[in-house]
């Protein structure tokens, strides 16, 4: 059975590199490099201001879905930088939306 993808092919049009990287460090601490992608997404960005006692915070966040697997050799997607627009963001989170069958339908990357 052929599932139908959910995020169409139309909307994806911002050219983004993201990098992943696996769990654990290299033996200098620094994280090991899994996956280099480059290609097309649907981002989606937003800010909301918070404000302390200081002064006035602007949290920005962010949002990049990808059609099918873009780390297939990664089971889970926890960390890296996603460069967007010439901004270089880090990955809070990463979703592998599955179908019924266990196939991947979409990526979706959370940025700070």
């Amino acid at each position: 059975m052929v599932f139908p993808s959910l995020v169409d092919k139309r909307f994806c049009k911002t050219p983004v590199t993201v990098t992943l990287y696996q769990e654990g460090n290299d033996e200098d601490g620094e994280p090991q490099e899994a996956v280099v992608f480059e290609g097309l997404c649907n981002y989606q960005d937003s800010a909301k201001t918070v404000l302390t006692a200081d002064k006035r915070l602007i949290q920005l966040s962010a949002q990049a879905y990808f059609i099918g697997d873009i780390a297939p050799s990664l089971p889970v997607i926890s960390g890296g930088e996603v460069t967007v627009s010439g901004e270089v963001r880090r990955i809070a989170q990463g979703m592998k939306a599955r179908n019924p069958d266990g196939t991947v339908n979409y990526t979706r990357i959370d940025l700070i």
